[in-house]
């Protein structure tokens, strides 16, 4: 039996190769879902109560449409489990990735329906929480077993600071700063966003991952800062014992940015001393000794930070931790940028002496400059002078030039309008002659327009004597089919002398009588032996490519081969109908190993549609009975027996040509293939026989239902049997015996699947509503 999983892969693989549609593969995928998680096709259980938190790995949570399976537990404490698990439906929902974090909440903070309602709230406050420091919140959510709440955070790869602190011992106060100030600014950010503060700040909640990053945890249960008269309900004993502030619990406990310095002013007398500075009951009056690693100054700054008092405290982190490193005194750092600074000035006292000199060099120079711009002065004031008498002499001169030319422009417009006059008189003899132009083209279109029209009268007459000829060409392949089944027939009786006696009509059609009276087996007909090309050509394959086609589809069909059919045999007329298969279900009291109702497939169907939801050991189950209930010996066709009784003797796309329509066969008719054009599409299944037979009397060999065939799944004829029998020689080949190869297209299908070479391989345990099956008998 598959599992929901290996379904829903099977229907991916389909739909990627473009046999489903995103809408049909959401529909089938979610079917699927609930029939995985709702057994029975029951309504999921009423929520109880929620219990102790009785969890283990592989344990399964959350509601029906969005369920996490549990793989590990990452961490425990007062606000409950941590666990490390997998998120079980499509991530690209939320956004994140599989592998999640979930912090299951005990049932003692959610039992009273305000405090649930509290939590809830603040778990979707989290999730507006977008900070590199702050661990992202995904969802929350309920479990209906047991009605414990839960929340889907990111998952990290690290330790707390709680575990790095065991291992690394009390540290400087450099490296508490570097610790610390991510958080400092995660709290600024939730604080201005947001107005929320954390309330249950401790080394626990800090998490160093494995990339160097600091993470702030737990922001789930933080609260927003709400006025006095909000009337909202609080929860109880927020914070943890040694890093709560003393006013939680009291009017001055409101949430506020002083409840977090307090938590962080405790955390860094812990990083630096490696011990708490207060117990759980910590009173106004009690005296704390300095820790190690902190001045005079920067003690009394910590002591600030943690005040009895939350008045005196620093308005934020930011400033508990900027005022620590203020009182740290001048660094190393800072002494050597002092020594570099009074070097700097004595260098510029040398540059500002130097500049002075070069000043007064500079004075000098400019003396010189203006003698020297005196005498240009004197030089250029007798060029002036001679410029201007040039100026006098050129005005002249372009006086007497203006004068020549008025004279030249009045001679232009003389010879400009004696042009413009022949111009005219041209352009007037132009429209003359194009007129005539005009006149002797509408005459030669007139005799065009008459020839067409004797052209497409001579047209008409031709195609009127080639419908004559097609008529007289199909009547002729008429007779010659009736010819070839009184041949078919009296082959039949040769081949089968010792079998049990057939039923045949008029038309050839063969019938076996069940040896117990009861009924008849279905309709075959008669194939004849032969040879045939298999697969597909390259012209067919050009048209198949533009209709869709994808590369991967095509390989299937090549090498294009001939076959040698050595055999007679008999082929079901129809697939086996729906009231055919309900004859061997009541004898046999088959049933279905599947989750499919071949009854009920999704649409209408009665006894005279082909059966669906049918798999392949399903069909071997059939021919088997049919088999033992006629004395005959019944199978199912090999993929080349398939081919050559649907081609039929033809070589083109289909056995009516290389065009179909929605009135050859049933397919989706939204698609066209070569030069045809669009057509129905039906929804379902139609009954056997509602179009035209092939040439051979088979009905329904292309569209309706893909048909099962005895031969193993292959992607190619590489090493194909050349003797027309079933390919059945496991992986010496590549063949895959737990897949088998269906054809002939189906009712979803576009008209390109539907073609006589088209072959694909279905899993053999699986069934659906578009594949069925055909019998074949052997003669003799």
């Amino acid at each position: 039996m598959q599992t929901a999983r290996d379904k829903i892969r099977e229907l991916r693989a389909l739909h990627d190769d473009g046999l489903l549609s995103a809408d049909e593969f959401e529909r089938r995928k979610n079917a699927i879902l609930d029939a995985e998680y709702t057994p029975g096709g029951t309504a999921p259980p009423p929520a109880r109560q929620g219990t102790e938190l009785g969890l283990m790995a592989g344990q399964e949570i959350g509601p029906q449409h969005r369920r996490y399976r549990l793989e590990r537990l990452i961490g425990m404490g007062g606000m409950g489990q941590v666990w490390q698990a997998t998120d079980l439906a499509t991530h690209a929902e939320l956004g994140h990735s599989e592998q999640v974090a979930v912090k299951i909440l005990p049932p003692q903070l959610t039992q009273s329906p305000v405090h649930a309602r509290l939590l809830v709230e603040e778990a979707t406050q989290a999730r507006r929480l977008a900070h590199d420091n702050i661990v992202r919140v995904y969802e929350w959510a309920q479990d209906p077993a047991t009605a414990s709440y839960f929340i889907i955070m990111e998952c990290l790869d690290g330790q707390d600071l709680d575990a790095w602190l065991a291992s690394h011992g009390p540290v400087p106060f450099g490296e508490v700063e570097r610790i610390l100030r991510p958080v400092a600014s995660a709290l600024q950010y939730a604080w201005e966003r947001h107005r929320l503060v954390h309330r249950d700040l401790k080394p626990g909640n800090v998490f160093l991952t494995a990339q160097g990053d600091i993470k702030l945890l737990d922001f789930g249960i933080a609260a927003r800062s709400r006025d006095a008269t909000a009337g909202l309900p609080q929860v109880p004993n927020a914070g943890t014992a040694g890093y709560r502030a003393p006013e939680i619990g009291t009017e001055q406990g409101r949430p506020a940015p002083g409840l977090d310095v307090y938590a962080v002013a405790v955390m860094i007398y812990q990083m630096l001393a490696g011990a708490m500075p207060f117990d759980e009951s910590r009173s106004a009056q009690v005296q704390v000794a300095p820790p190690p690693g902190l001045n005079d100054a920067q003690w009394n700054v910590l002591r600030k930070g943690f005040a009895f008092d939350h008045e005196e405290r620093f308005d934020s982190v930011t400033a508990l931790l900027d005022a620590l490193r203020r009182a740290a005194g001048p660094s190393p750092e800072e002494l050597a940028a002092q020594a570099a600074a009074a070097q700097l000035a004595a260098e510029r006292r040398e540059h500002e002496r130097q500049r002075a000199q070069l000043k007064e060099a500079q004075e000098r120079l400019h003396a010189e400059q203006r003698a020297m711009e005196q005498a240009r002065a004197a030089e250029a004031e007798a060029q002036r002078r001679q410029e201007q008498q040039r100026d006098v002499e050129l005005a002249a001169r372009r006086r007497a030039e203006a004068q020549a030319a008025a004279v030249k422009k009045l001679r232009e417009e003389q010879a400009r309008r004696e042009l413009e006059k022949q111009r005219r008189l041209e352009a007037e003899a132009a429209a003359q002659a194009r007129k005539e132009q005009l006149r002797q083209q509408l005459l030669a279109r007139r005799e065009a327009d008459a020839a067409k029209a004797r052209a497409i009268e001579e047209e008409k007459q031709r195609k009127a004597a080639l419908l004559k000829a097609q008529a007289a060409y199909r009547a002729e392949q008429e007779r010659a089919r009736r010819d070839q089944a009184a041949r078919h027939a009296a082959e039949l009786a040769a081949l089968m002398p010792t079998a049990a006696s057939p039923v045949a009509d008029a038309s050839g059609v063969l019938r076996d009588r069940f040896l117990d009276g009861t009924a008849v087996g279905p309709d075959l007909v008669l194939i004849p032996t032969g040879r045939f090309q298999m697969g597909g050509t390259e012209h067919e394959h050009a048209l198949a490519r533009k209709a869709g086609s994808q590369p991967s589809w095509l390989a299937r069909e090549l090498p294009a081969h001939w076959v040698a059919i050595e055999r007679s045999f008999a082929l079901g007329r129809y697939p086996v109908t729906v009231g055919e298969w309900r004859r061997f279900v009541r004898a046999t009291a088959w049933e279905s190993r599947l989750d499919v109702d071949w009854s009920r497939p999704g649409f209408e169907q009665d006894d005279w549609h082909p059966v669906v939801n049918v798999s392949w050991h399903d069909a071997q189950q059939y021919v088997r009975w049919l088999s033992v209930m006629t004395g005959a010996l019944y199978r199912l066709p090999s993929e080349a027996e398939w081919e050559y009784a649907c081609r039929a003797g033809t070589r083109t796309a289909f056995a009516f040509g290389d065009e179909i329509g929605t009135d050859y066969a049933n397919y989706d008719g939204h698609f066209t293939y070569g030069d045809g054009v669009r057509g129905e599409f039906r929804g379902g299944t139609t009954k056997v026989g509602s179009f035209q037979p092939n040439g051979w009397g088979l009905y329904d060999m292309h569209g309706n239902v893909w048909e099962w065939t005895q031969d193993e799944a292959h992607d190619n004829y590489e090493g194909a049997p050349l003797d027309g029998g079933a390919w059945e020689d496991g992986s010496a080949s590549g063949g895959d015996p737990d897949r088998r190869m269906v054809r002939g297209g189906a009712w979803l299908y576009p008209p390109r699947y539907v073609r006589s070479a088209a072959r694909n391989g279905f899993s053999a345990l699986l069934s659906n509503d578009v594949v069925g099956f055909r019998v074949a008998r052997r003669l003799g």
